[in-house]
């Protein structure tokens, strides 16, 4: 039941300790801001790292090799390691069941290409026809390199949607243009669309054209696998370490490198770097939830001061009360709505300010590894009444030492 005159008495309370209740109040809302902004930060870091790691399909693994530190079987340290084509189709062979896609790359250097009379500046890499599959970008116009391409040694290129937004901008479709690599003429079959941007300043042909037409030998500068899909992440990543330690140790003993030596050969995979990322994440997310929690805890504190205080200032009020008949739970009460109502106004206004920020400005936010910062309401919001509840405890001390004053002693009380 809704009793005017105990929310007056409130009011009036509010009124007389304006200042010490709005500096609680001001803590209690800063503490559920704090804490809903930083658990939308930390939202804001996986939405972050879940959109890099999309770039590649989950479970990629890459291989590239580098220079070698250590001595081994009589050979000097300091060997640049060049992968072949006979690398790619022997692990092909020997880890047949474990790979669903495969795909070779080379790097096309120290080209000329011309699209009518303007000189392009893209990068060109080789690769074959399940590349797109490893690599998890969509073709949106024409269509990608297919195995016909590659046995035909055909002429054929397939451009980023930055390269047709910045070069193909007059015509309909870039699909059928043709461009000069060298003096070679290439022609277009489709665009694709990568979620990074820079990543669709590329331009991919065969990668046995690249190699015959450009490089002039069967060298290679990365093996890319994708992994079949598997039940549950903690396989995935068990799938995916054993996948990368085998095909390192085979890359490793094929080019008589040090079994301790990790410059020789580099092996990358996804799966493993997304399971690091999302652990620090989480830490990340636990850190912001003490610092809130922290911070909530000061503000109820205060609450519980202010509390202690108006007692205090109200002790011959109380001992008129309880002169009169109150009850002790009448009493308990009247302490505990202050309490309650100061806890709530705050949490709430803290609550809505920081939804609000986050709703208006986390759309907008997009950098490196954050994107959109957001909390669920329902957290948040749970989070508000905990903060209630323990703003009822908090006052329930200074509460009960107002049920137990002594009417004698308060009325002697100055």
């Amino acid at each position: 039941m809704f009793d005017i005159e105990r929310w007056q008495e409130i009011f009036d309370t509010i009124r007389k300790n304006k200042l010490r209740t709005f500096l609680t109040g001001l803590s209690v809302a800063s503490g559920i801001f704090i804490l809903v902004i930083l658990l939308g930060f930390g939202q804001g870091m996986q939405n972050g790292i879940e959109k890099e790691f999309k770039q590649d399909a989950t479970t990629s693994i890459w291989a590239w090799p580098e220079t070698t530190s250590k001595a081994y079987k009589g050979l000097n340290p300091g060997r640049r390691i060049r992968f072949k084509n006979n690398d790619y189709e022997m692990a092909g062979r020997l880890f047949k069941e474990e790979i669903e896609y495969e795909s070779p790359r080379v790097f096309v250097r120290n080209v000329n290409i011309i699209y009518g009379n303007e000189a392009l500046v893209y990068g060109i890499q080789g690769v074959s026809s399940e590349f797109q599959f490893i690599e998890g970008f969509s073709t949106v116009e024409g269509r990608f390199i297919n195995y016909k391409d590659e046995v035909s040694l055909g002429k054929v290129a397939i451009i980023g949607r930055k390269i047709k937004e910045d070069v193909f901008s007059k015509v309909d479709t870039p699909v059928g243009e043709q461009i000069d690599i060298s003096g070679i003429r290439f022609t277009i079959i489709g665009v694709f669309n990568e979620q990074n941007e820079r990543e669709e300043e590329r331009i991919y042909i065969p990668i046995t054209t690249a190699q015959r037409v450009f490089n002039g030998d069967d060298t290679l500068n990365t093996l890319s696998y994708t992994l079949p899909p598997v039940e549950n992440f903690e396989e995935a990543v068990a799938q995916a370490i054993s996948f990368k330690d085998n095909l390192r140790n085979y890359l490793k003993e094929e080019h008589t490198i040090a079994p301790q030596d990790d410059s020789g050969v580099r092996v990358w995979s996804a799966m493993e770097e997304a399971k690091r990322y999302y652990g620090i994440t989480g830490n990340m997310k636990l850190f912001f939830w003490f610092v809130g929690v922290c911070t909530i805890i000061a503000g109820v504190v205060g609450v519980s001061n202010i509390m202690l205080i108006v007692v205090k200032e109200r002790t011959r009020e109380i001992g008129i009360r309880k002169a009169l008949g109150a009850k002790p739970w009448s009493i308990v009460g009247m302490i505990l709505h202050e309490s309650i109502f100061v806890t709530a106004i705050s949490g709430f206004a803290g609550l809505i300010f920081s939804m609000t920020l986050l709703e208006v400005v986390g759309p907008h936010v997009e950098i490196d590894y954050i994107v959109n910062p957001s909390v669920n309401f329902n957290v948040a919001f749970s989070t508000v009444m905990v903060l209630i509840f323990a703003g009822t405890l908090a006052g329930f001390v200074p509460a009960w030492r107002a049920a137990k004053v002594q009417v004698i002693e308060s009325l002697r009380d100055e």
